[in-house]
């Protein structure tokens, strides 16, 4: 297989530029991808630097430069050494302008402004790591979401991916011999969305953790029995409740949130339409 040289030019952080070829190259299995990366490229100066490195390692040039000067130049340059440039945001914000009938301002890092929800997500990640592990159960009522499983069923990463997103998440472990607080029983405002998994992976990772901790993998812990009598006990009382429930086995971190995302967008609108009452069922 070839190896790819990619070329990210950005004229602000370059995370929407990075989240898009990512996205884009989960597509392609043991793709050999080397990633050059150029973030805040806003002057002619420093577009100039960089052209001696696209000449040394020729490949694929994706860009988000809004000033027209600065695309000019680097597309130049590009066909000059004979490389592809494509501009990623190029459709998308002409498709924009015409339905919305207005042109879009060349603003660098415009996406990027401290705005309500810039600071709406801050708020959320703050507060989900101060609710993690069934800790702070008194400011429950405040969450968007509360997540519930055994431990190792990715609630604590789903938790800060979702809280990226904007939502307060609090998690809490489902543990046999520690019932939860009563307080998880009565919450109205946050949706209780269990997560659940196979007992045989469950194994495999809790293993892992255990051995990432050089600690030994022969305790009750990773026990197939115990585990599977541990699921049981969390898919009872999520049924007992009335709670959503996600399997995990099989999704990534992403993909849970998704999910997530989904069930509560599908409680407000049941809200906002008079179909059912706010919490969780």
């Amino acid at each position: 297989m070839n190896r790819l040289h990619l070329h990210l030019v950005s004229d602000s952080t370059g995370e929407t530029l990075e989240m898009i070829a990512k996205a884009a190259l989960a597509q392609f299995e043991d793709a050999d991808v080397v990633r050059h990366f150029w973030p805040m490229v806003r002057s002619r100066q420093h577009l100039d630097r960089i052209v001696p490195d696209l000449a040394a390692n020729p490949g694929l040039v994706l860009f988000t430069l809004v000033n027209a000067e600065s695309r000019t130049r680097l597309e130049e340059h590009c066909r000059q050494m004979g490389l592809p440039a494509v501009p990623v945001l190029d459709a998308v914000t002409a498709a924009l302008e015409s339905q919305l009938g207005q042109e879009a301002h060349g603003r660098p890092g415009r996406q990027h402004l401290m705005d309500e929800q810039y600071f709406k997500r801050v708020e959320a990640i703050q507060f989900t790591i101060a609710h993690d592990d069934g800790v702070g159960w008194e400011d429950w009522e405040e969450a968007d979401i509360v997540l519930a499983g055994v431990s190792r069923s990715s609630k604590t990463p789903t938790s800060i991916y979702l809280a990226n997103r904007g939502y307060k998440v609090a998690n809490i472990p489902m543990v046999v011999e520690s019932p939860p607080p009563k307080a998880l029983f009565g919450l109205r405002r946050p949706l209780v969305v269990g997560l659940t998994t196979a007992p045989e992976r469950l194994v495999q990772v809790r293993r892992n953790r255990l051995l990432s901790l050089n600690e030994g993998t022969e305790t009750a812990y990773v026990d197939g029995d115990r585990i599977r009598d541990e699921l049981q006990f969390a898919r009872r009382m999520f049924a007992d409740n009335g709670w959503p429930v996600i399997d995990v086995t099989r999704r990534s971190i992403e993909e849970t949130a998704a999910a997530v995302i989904r069930l509560v967008q599908e409680r407000d609108r049941r809200d906002t339409s008079g179909d059912g009452m706010a919490g969780p069922a």
